[in-house]
């Protein structure tokens, strides 16, 4: 009978011990994929902007000696990111698999040009650096047409600002109420044994004899919950790594798992010294 009440005693902890930790993991996971984000905003951002560009349109006679030259030039401008030669043949067949027909049978002929496609580097992807490339451009022959998207273009940079400051606020919220709902939670976990608390002061417990235990637990669940938690996010990014290879800057990831970890502990240290310091300074009468 004793034995089962100890099994019944300790499956009960085990289990209450458990909802903490996946609490805590859970919480400092979520907080960590905003963390994570908003350190990589700028890196986001330069994603997005470096996507940017313009068409040079060539005209029909350019030769391709003045093409090929033409291209270098540009490749080693200091706003160009890289650039990409389109045949008129190449611009055909991307049209013709957009439109889901073979205009150029209907047509007979081709009416379309060779082209370089500019990328910018982020710095320059707005539309007074393209103005200035543009008029820089002017003077080439074999240049018919600069092509771009003006308005597309502010909307993008005016976009990046704007998701850049609801990642910040985003993230700053999180942290907030991971620190809030890591406090309540071992809070909660200490609240049932407010009367083990009692009793051991009115035994003439030391403050910091009867604080240790829980202190203990609570760097205890703080680093499991840490570790599973950054474990989960290495499972996310390992699963998304070929998505997000190009735009995330994984040097961050160390840095941020060791944060995650501290951050549980000490959350967790801080809840259940207040928790315990709060039921020691409390009637006993009160506690019912």
């Amino acid at each position: 009978m004793e034995k089962s009440l100890s099994t019944l005693k300790f499956r009960k902890f085990a289990s209450a011990y458990t909802s903490t930790v996946i609490s805590v993991a859970l919480v400092l996971f979520l907080f960590g994929v905003g963390a994570l984000l908003v350190l990589n905003a700028k890196v986001l951002s330069d994603y997005v902007k470096e996507n940017i560009g313009f068409s040079v349109v060539l005209t029909e006679d350019a030769k391709d000696a003045d093409v090929s030259w033409l291209q270098k030039e540009l490749d080693a401008h200091t706003a160009v990111k890289w650039t990409k030669y389109i045949s008129k043949e190449q611009a055909a067949e991307e049209l013709k698999n957009d439109l889901g027909e073979d205009f150029v049978s209907f047509l007979g002929y081709n009416p379309l040009f060779a082209s370089i496609d500019v990328r910018l580097k982020s710095d320059y992807a707005n539309n007074d650096s393209i103005v200035s490339l543009k008029n820089y451009l002017t003077k080439y022959e074999l240049i018919q047409e600069i092509y771009y998207q003006e308005s597309l273009i502010d909307l993008v940079n005016k976009n990046v600002l704007k998701i850049s400051a609801i990642l910040l606020f985003f993230s700053l919220l999180l942290l907030i109420s991971a620190i809030a709902l890591i406090n309540n939670t071992i809070r909660l976990s200490i609240n049932s044994k407010r009367f083990l608390i009692k009793t051991m002061q009115l035994v003439g417990a030391a403050e910091l004899y009867i604080q240790k235990p829980f202190l203990y637990t609570a760097a205890l669940t703080g680093l499991i919950g840490g570790a599973l938690a950054v474990l989960m996010l290495h499972l996310l990014l390992f699963t998304g790594m070929s998505e997000l290879s190009e735009i995330l800057v994984y040097n961050n990831i160390w840095s941020l798992s060791v944060f995650l970890i501290l951050l549980g502990i000490v959350i967790s240290c801080l809840g259940s010294w207040f928790a315990v310091q709060k039921y020691l300074y409390t009637e006993k009468s009160l506690l019912y």
